[in-house]
């Protein structure tokens, strides 16, 4: 039971790098539903993902590359395919005033809210090791994000805890690629 649309066929054909290609092979044997919705005791919850895709216009990625080998930059391009605004954060490349695909590069999401150039953010997408992730889902629920999205192999459950308190949806361990076409969604509901 695979996913039909454009979006998940060009991410099964898009080079990435080897720990991301096990990744791709877990969903496409069929195991999309394990292997993006639980760990450990946190499980996903597919009207929360719903609400998050749909309602969502502005999405800030933390761990953005250049690189165009990195998931997050694959994700990146392709979630602005589907028409969010994605505003890449990334402290190196902020360093060197980078563009990447069309948007500037912050370095940090307190830099992103402050700004008067873009719009508030409505989800922060987290591509960084799970040991980072709990300190940007703080930074997240400083500046007001709406939900936190943590990628695939990204877990803080305390952090997760955190966010639900302070009234901000999240998802953990999955993507968007993926959960979006799952649910047949794909792209943000028309503002």
């Amino acid at each position: 039971n695979l996913p039909s649309s454009s979006i998940f066929l060009s991410c099964l054909r898009r080079p990435f790098p080897i720990h991301f290609m096990k990744w791709r092979f877990a969903f496409a044997v069929g195991n999309s539903a394990r292997f993006s919705s639980m760990i450990g005791s946190y499980q996903n919850n597919d009207g929360v993902i719903r609400r998050i895709m749909k309602t969502t216009q502005t999405i800030a990625l933390v761990g953005a590359s250049k690189n165009p080998d990195r998931a997050s930059n694959h994700v990146m391009s392709t979630l602005q395919e589907m028409g969010y605004k994605v505003i890449p954060i990334n402290p190196g490349l902020a360093k060197q005033n980078s563009i990447l695909h069309g948007e500037k590069v912050y370095e940090s999401l307190e830099s992103v809210a402050s700004s008067s150039e873009t719009p508030s953010i409505d989800m922060v997408d987290i591509f960084r090791r799970s040991q980072d992730a709990g300190q940007i889902v703080d930074e997240a629920i400083k500046i007001g994000a709406k939900s936190v999205w943590l990628q695939v192999g990204v877990v803080d459950e305390e952090a997760g805890k955190r966010a639900a308190k302070a009234g901000l949806d999240c998802v953990m361990n999955a993507c968007p690629l993926i959960e979006g076409p799952r649910l047949g969604i794909s792209g943000p509901d028309a503002k």
